[in-house]
């Protein structure tokens, strides 16, 4: 990335020597990212971030459907989508399009019969002609549990309706096979899998156009306007080569620590309970109940002591409110906000895991002292 910072800084729409060199990087980055989807090049868009890029679809397809179409256009959310799904969502139901939610069951996964019974409602009350979006995560980006999304994707063509899957969480991690899948706008986020912060791509289906949410500039076959944002995107490409090189080894390093980490946790800690451990999951993700503690504490000890966990998807770590995401699995408020997310990455240790085991202990167990003395 630094040589496009410096020495070879140049607009890749330009016709000079500098410009085409510039161009060259950005399109050896466009197959470098396809390559990890097992998909082509020109059905890659670059954007600057995973929520970009689910914005652009639901604001695109409600913008130019709503022109279109006689009934107002349908959406269907999972109800623990990513934010920037759901508040796009909302926004959209302000301009008139009808949406949706459908809950996780306890497993932690949305069910694909829960998904196809509502899709057959939109149809009853909106007709055949309808325009329906359909909004499914590949991974919940706190639970971790990966979710049926090639079975939805059936349902959704059985009742002409396209899929938006958010695959943030899960690309880097697992495989993410496009064709797969079988949905039809696939989006991820370079930073989840070591790549640099601002940096995501968008793969749409070839055939299928949507209104651009950026406008002014021809760039990315004018589905995205603006300077393409050089060095990040080489940073994307380079990113997701190492990924499908090392995708294997990567998958077995987090799957072992994440063992050691919640057998350590389920041995050593009492009154602790992991969440979703009986459904397909990423290999580095961890939700677990500190039975009797309120994790916003516990989170600020840890941090304290040199760890960085999540009282929820970092997106809204700054809030206080229990997780949406938890109480949609059904939890109570209370058993939400004793909740923590652990992320193991690929420079972490097995030393460091167990040194967070023991951190763990010690500070849950102070944080229930000190209630137990406060409440006598």
């Amino acid at each position: 990335m630094n040589v496009w910072l410096g020495a070879r800084h140049a607009n890749p729409s330009s016709l000079h020597a500098s410009g085409r060199a510039a161009r060259a990087a950005v399109e050896q980055a466009r197959r470098q990212v396809a390559d990890l989807l097992a998909a082509r090049p020109e059905e890659v868009v670059f954007v600057g971030s995973g929520s970009e890029a689910n914005n652009a679809v639901i604001a695109g397809l409600i913008s130019g459907e709503a022109s279109r179409r006689s009934a107002p256009p349908a959406l269907v959310v999972a109800s623990f989508e990513h934010p920037s799904v759901l508040a796009a969502a909302e926004r959209a139901a302000t301009q008139g399009a009808e949406v949706v939610r459908v809950p996780p069951r306890s497993d932690g996964r949305v069910a694909a019969a829960d998904v196809e019974a509502e899709l057959a409602g939109l149809r009853a009350r909106g007709g055949a002609e309808r325009s329906v979006l359909v909004a499914l995560m590949l991974a919940n980006n706190e639970i971790g549990t990966l979710q049926p999304v090639a079975e939805v994707a059936e349902r959704c063509r059985r009742h002409r309706a396209l899929l938006l899957c958010d695959a943030v969480q899960a690309v880097g991690k697992v495989p993410v096979d496009v064709a797969a899948l079988g949905a039809d706008f696939v989006v991820l986020g370079g930073h989840k899998f070591h790549g640099p912060l601002g940096s995501g791509a968008l793969w749409i289906r070839s055939g299928i156009e949507i209104e651009p949410l950026l406008v002014g500039g021809s760039q990315e076959r004018r589905r995205r306007a603006g300077t393409e944002n050089v060095p990040a995107i080489v940073g994307l490409g380079v990113a997701c080569a190492l990924a499908a090189e090392e995708l294997d080894d990567r998958a077995d390093h987090l799957s072992r620590l994440r063992r050691r980490l919640e057998r350590g946790l389920l041995a050593s800690i009492e009154g602790c309970t992991l969440h979703c451990t009986d459904t397909p999951r990423l290999p580095n993700t961890t939700s677990v109940r500190f039975h009797g503690v309120r994790a916003q504490e516990l989170l600020i000890r840890l941090d304290l002591a040199g760890f960085a966990v999540s009282t929820g998807s970092a997106c809204s770590s700054g809030a206080v409110e229990a997780s949406p995401t938890l109480l949609a699995l059904g939890l109570s408020e209370e058993e939400a906000l004793a909740t923590l997310r652990i992320s193991c990455g690929l420079p972490n240790t097995v030393d460091e895991v167990d040194a967070l085991v023991a951190a763990l202990g010690r500070e849950s167990e102070a944080l229930r002292r000190a209630t137990a003395r406060v409440a006598s």
